[in-house]
């Protein structure tokens, strides 16, 4: 996959996440409440209205964790995150197939 596109730098940022900061699928199972989401939408903001101006209101961590940057660098922030929630609601949603099955694999 080339990297200099928009889904090879999500993809790039999002495996960074994974092995450089420890991010893991386990990790991400703990967000529970939209978390994830909600981080997304703040990076994905225009960048106008995010940097320079504080930790956003819809931030759901602690302000030690809003890192913006430029807009695209956010916007592959974003996705990554997206990417993240979406691979943990695939989880959450095999696990609960599989558990309707009454198999555990």
């Amino acid at each position: 996959m080339k990297t200099d596109t928009g889904v090879g730098l999500i993809a790039t940022e999002r495996k960074r996440q994974i092995e450089k900061v420890g991010w893991t699928p386990d990790h991400d199972a703990n967000h529970r409440d939209g978390e994830l989401s909600l981080a997304a939408m703040c990076y994905a903001a225009p960048s106008a209205a995010c940097i320079g101006q504080g930790t956003p209101s819809h931030w759901p961590w602690d302000s030690m964790w809003w890192k913006p940057s430029n807009h695209i660098r956010n916007l592959v922030k974003a996705g990554a995150l997206i990417a993240a929630e979406i691979d943990r609601l695939q989880r959450k949603e095999q696990a609960g197939i599989d558990g309707a099955k009454g198999g555990t694999q």
